[in-house]
């Protein structure tokens, strides 16, 4: 008999059953095969009790059968999932749907998919944990009362198709209030006095009659012309000359917050991207010695390192770089992260022989960026201290003081892995007391600027600071306020829409506990203490329902509608006010602005819709004519006999058999031009 393996990811199985023998079947579960419905609330509510009513969607019923099957020929069944909430509920709601007790099963766990973690997890199994699983429900049926409940009440006060969640709406206030505050940003003048001395040494003013010249110590021209002319024409000399040394430390290894934001500023990955191509790299990419996860899990808010990488790490550094780039002891990281789950590891590469260099020649381009960055970074953080001599020389005369700097690398450490990140700004060789030549000064004019907008690696900084969200909710959250058109981004930077500001000034009056982060990160905690065992979920629950029904039940009498109108430049016919646009129930229409005094509509006119292209070819399963056809998605093949016949193609089917199968030979495309495959087994006429 063989064992069974059961993860969520098909790429995750396909990796595992390379390393594993016949002995094992090694299934994905694509995900959750159980969760509440799609299309209603989901949760009974009886005597303050949260009952969810999970379902197994269509789609996911053959998965689910071809679980149980193999389940029935297998002599040990292992729940595989990933080692975090998520995971733990993915392997018990698999383990309630193929009718096993999924206190009972056992759970294997592995930071990295690599022959020896796997090997090792089937030696060491453990139990489903109940506690993180209910964890898991508390935070999804969290999400759905709000979403649910709330979002409804959005569009019937502000307009169709909104949504409102925990984390997304006080993410959302952090933007809008970001936005408010450049809005209301009044720039104050201020002037330097910058003077260029012999031979080419660059200077600014920093004491002028004895006093302290700070940012905004000069307020105007005026003033700066005046303090320009008492300085212009005196001697100086070389005051005095200060060299000290400094080190610069290696940043730690990833976690999901920090790699998510370094990929944003040095790759112009988005979030979303980032996080799809590590997941490509944990669940198994081609390696010289077969596919092969190359990085540890990357949802993780751990610094940990595991003595075994950290021990390979320095035997590379000092193999490749030499003894002295190597730092005297081991290198221990903790995180800052509220909540953080110390058992898991920081993302690291779980190969350290798969070098970047090695990597170039069997990853794709973005996934070999993401891949150096890891690598480098974590190679990095087990390396030497940088070692700097800094300079400071004061330029005086009777009248003020100026002041450059400069900068020397002695000795470049860590960064010999990053290849000469910071570059020497050197000052000339001086001696104290020595007369120095006044080449050139200046009064420059400056303003205050007003706080930078977010960008999306800064906003995630802000809400891992905040303890919102966790590792696993950073990049949907961003998704989502982009989707609902609350947020786009320009340049990099965040910028908030004009419905953005009015669904955040609704909350704020009437759910302000949804907006807030205080609130929002103290119900993070409150989760992290029931995965930890030390609060009962339905407890969770109940205190933030309670409430926050009230509040609902409240809302749908006394808020006032401030439903979005766009201008549309026309006139209204019967009263000469101005028509907007508006969204109804039924979609978007033309109304008069002086409503309800004047009652005035029209419609918007739809476009024609395209009639379906009838093709010469006929249907393989019913004998009926093939039709082109488009929908959200793109361009499709049916068959003009639907609903009775099903069949359908994304590639334009042709009247030609398949001379191995008999199937039904499609035209496909590619830059070189177009070639025949057959639809059932693939196959390609020369």
């Amino acid at each position: 008999m063989k064992s069974l393996i059961i993860v969520e990811s098909p790429a995750k199985a396909k990796t595992i059953k390379n390393f594993l023998g016949n002995e094992y079947f090694v299934l994905a579960s694509k995900g959750h095969i159980r969760d509440l419905p799609k299309n209603s609330f989901g949760i009974k509510i009886e005597n303050s009790a949260f009952v969810p009513e999970y379902k197994i969607e269509k789609e996911r019923i053959p998965i689910v059968k071809e679980i149980k099957e193999s389940a029935k020929n297998s002599d040990k069944i292992y729940i595989a999932t990933d080692e975090d909430r998520e995971g733990e509920a993915i392997g018990y709601h698999i383990a309630v749907a193929i009718g096993e007790k999924p206190e009972t099963l056992p759970r294997i766990v592995f930071h990295e998919i690599t022959k020896t973690a796997v090997l090792n997890s089937l030696q060491n199994p453990r139990h489903i944990n109940i506690d993180s699983v209910n964890a898991q429900q508390a935070r999804r049926l969290l999400d759905r009362i709000v979403g649910y409940k709330l979002s409804p009440l959005l569009g019937t006060k502000i307009q169709k198709g909104l949504s409102a969640g925990r984390v997304q709406s006080s993410a959302l206030k952090i933007v809008v209030d970001r936005e408010r505050e450049i809005e209301a940003f009044k720039k104050e003048e201020y002037w330097s006095i910058d003077a260029l001395f012999a031979p080419n040494i660059e200077a600014v003013l920093v004491e002028f009659e004895n006093k302290k010249v700070e940012k905004l110590s000069i307020a105007n021209e005026a003033a700066a012309l005046t303090i320009k002319d008492a300085l212009k024409d005196k001697p100086y000399i070389v005051e005095s000359i200060e060299k000290k040394t400094r080190t610069s430390s290696p940043q730690p290894p990833f976690m999901t917050s920090t790699m998510q934001q370094s990929a944003s500023s040095l790759l112009g990955f988005s979030p979303k991207r980032t996080m799809s191509i590590a997941q490509k790299l944990y669940e198994g990419v081609k390696t010289p010695n077969g596919i092969s996860g190359v990085i540890t899990y990357m949802r993780t808010d751990s610094l940990n390192i595991a003595k075994e990488a950290m021990s390979a790490a320095r035997e590379q550094i000092e193999t490749v770089y030499g003894k002295k780039y190597l730092s005297e002891k081991p290198k221990f990281y903790t995180t800052k992260s509220k909540g953080a789950q110390e058992a898991h590891e920081a993302i690291r590469p779980t190969i350290i022989d798969f070098t970047p260099e090695i990597a170039a020649k069997y990853l794709e381009a973005d996934d070999l960026k993401l891949y150096a960055l890891i690598y480098n970074r974590f190679l990095a953080s087990q390396m030497a201290n940088a070692l700097f001599e800094s300079q400071s020389v004061i330029f005086a005369s009777s009248k003020g003081k100026f002041k450059a700097n400069g900068r020397k690398l002695l000795f470049e450490g860590f960064y010999k892995v990053y290849g000469g990140n910071d570059k020497d700004a050197l000052l000339p060789e001086l001696k104290e007391k020595e007369p120095v030549g006044l080449k050139k000064i200046e009064a420059n004019q400056h303003f205050t600027e007003p706080p930078a907008r977010y960008s999306e690696a800064s906003l995630i900084s802000k809400l891992e600071s905040l303890g919102i969200g966790r590792p696993s909710t950073y990049a949907p959250t961003i998704s989502i306020l982009t989707s609902r058109d609350y947020i786009n981004i320009e340049k990099k930077q965040i910028v908030p829409t004009k419905i953005a500001f009015t669904v955040t000034e609704l909350l704020e009056k009437h759910f302000p506990n949804i907006v807030d982060s205080g609130f929002t990160s103290s119900m993070e905690d409150m989760l992290d203490m029931v995965a930890e065992g030390k609060k009962e979920w339905q407890v969770v629950l109940g205190e933030f329902y309670t409430p926050f029904d009230e509040l609902i039940t409240k809302g749908k009498k006394e808020i006032q509608s401030v439903k979005i109108a766009i201008p549309t430049g026309e006139k209204c016919p019967e009263c000469g006010s101005e028509l907007v646009l508006r969204v109804g129930k039924f979609g978007e229409f033309v109304a008069c602005s002086n409503y309800p005094k004047c009652k005035y509509t029209k419609n918007i006119g739809k476009a024609p819709k395209k009639e379906p292209v009838k093709l010469s070819v006929k249907c393989p399963e019913c004998g009926g004519d093939i039709i082109e056809r488009t929908s959200k998605r793109g361009k499709f093949f049916g068959c003009s006999n639907y609903p009775k016949c099903k069949f359908i193609s994304n590639s334009e089917p042709t009247n030609e058999k398949c001379p191995k199968c008999g199937g039904v030979m499609v035209k496909k495309a590619l830059k070189k031009g177009e070639f025949l495959e057959c639809m059932k087994c693939r196959y390609k006429p020369e």
